[in-house]
């Protein structure tokens, strides 16, 4: 399953001395450097036992000598993401993450003609996981993102404890990866925690589920988005995709309370559960299940076998729920019938752009104007709203903006 974490926001160590516990080494940089070079030498024995020829291993280390302190801090500090479920929905599904499926849509169209006739996984569900997972390959070409593998791995593996085993296992896989030369230890390229590719998959998953799907020898999510997306309809098929199935439905519910559990379709439906769409439901022996990821008061949803499948993909609810309305938004379906409850004004996705660069014209915000409300972009409304005497709550409101241009 590919590895995939919300990091929100970094904080820098507070000392060399504080890194230097962090790394079990008593002293400065140097004797970290001196200790993790140790590291490698002695893990050697394991890769070569584990099947990983000594080339390929000295080869991978060559010109790896220090560990990523930046890989250190961002294991580290990773808040318990408990915002709101507009919160992370709004970030991922708006119009630029819709026109942008929707033109690789038509660009990809052949090779996602076989991808879909091969697999059976909805091109749709494809396009937005690659959306969620790398911004449809833009996360590939920054700098302050991807970084070696290998060192990532191997600094996790030497300096996290709570990661130690599962970078260990996962550098053994990222060398045999090496070894088999589907790709070169110069573009072994990939997210602090070592999840690779237009699709994000972490070496182990990799191994299991990489497909040459463009006949040229070599199994590269990298720099082949055919590869990349049939990688990700493997995974999806052999974890128990259905075919021809959707992923779940928006319903209006009745008053009163509703049954938990899974049942038929047509069972809810006889409960007084109908589509928000008016639509009949698909399938009616298909068993379903009620989901409230906004409460009552938000969208209501009854969610079959295939969204469990996506969860395959990453367990939580949430990006689940954003694949499918996603993929449901690509494909044309619409937007929801009840949308999520917010207490404020929403801005469209030109507007977030809009108001990052009024805050940073004000001197509150330095990040890039990507239309995405992160940590940084909520300090800088904080700290905006705080100075004109409105509720410091961090929200990208309609509000705000009207303020900032105002001004």
């Amino acid at each position: 399953m590919p590895f995939r974490t919300a990091v929100k926001r970094l904080a820098s160590l507070a000392s060399a001395t504080a890194l230097s516990i962090a790394l079990l080494i008593p002293t400065g940089p140097a004797q970290a450097d001196a200790g993790f070079r140790n590291w490698i030498a002695s893990f050697r024995a394991t890769a070569i036992q584990s099947g990983v020829s000594g080339a390929v291993y000295d080869a991978a280390f060559r010109n790896i000598k220090d560990p990523d302190l930046e890989v250190l801090e961002k294991a580290r500090f990773q808040p318990e993401f408990t915002a709101p479920a507009w919160d992370y929905f709004d970030n991922r599904v708006h119009e630029q993450s819709i026109a942008n499926g929707q033109a690789m849509a038509r660009k990809w169209k052949p090779w996602l003609d076989k991808i879909e006739a091969r697999f059976g996984v909805d091109r749709y569900i494809l396009l937005a996981i690659w959306s969620m997972e790398s911004n449809y390959g833009e996360m590939l070409k920054r700098d302050d993102v991807m970084r070696n593998v290998i060192r990532s791995l191997a600094t996790l593996g030497y300096g996290d404890k709570k990661r130690s085993k599962f970078a260990r296992t996962q550098l053994v896989a990222a060398l045999k990866i090496l070894q088999t030369g589907d790709i070169d230890e110069s573009h072994l390229q990939g997210s602090w925690a070592g999840a690779m590719g237009h699709t994000q998959f972490i070496p182990t998953s990799y191994q299991a589920y990489a497909v040459d799907f463009d006949g040229n020898g070599r199994r590269d999510i990298w720099t082949s988005v055919p590869d990349a997306l049939a990688t990700a309809a493997n995974l999806l098929k052999k974890n128990g995709w259905q075919a021809g199935k959707t992923w779940g439905y928006e319903v209006s519910l009745p008053d009163g309370k509703m049954p938990g559990g899974s049942m038929s379709l047509s069972k809810w439906q006889s409960i007084g559960v109908a589509r928000a769409s008016g639509k009949p439901f698909r399938n009616g022996a298909d068993r379903a299940e009620l989901k409230l990821p906004g409460g009552r008061q938000g969208p209501a949803f009854l969610v079959t076998r295939n969204f469990s499948v996506i969860k395959r993909y990453n367990n939580a609810d949430k990006y689940a729920f954003a694949v499918g309305l996603l993929a449901d938004q690509i494909a044309g379906y619409g937007t929801l019938v009840n949308d999520w409850k917010r207490p404020f004004t929403k801005l469209s996705f030109a507007e977030k752009q809009e108001l990052q660069q009024r805050l940073a014209d004000h001197g509150y915000y330095s990040g890039n104007f990507d239309g995405k409300i992160g940590q940084a972009s909520k300090d800088a409304i904080m700290a905006y709203q705080a100075k004109v005497g409105l509720t410091p709550d961090g929200h990208p409101s309609m509000e705000v903006l009207k303020t900032l241009r105002q001004r």
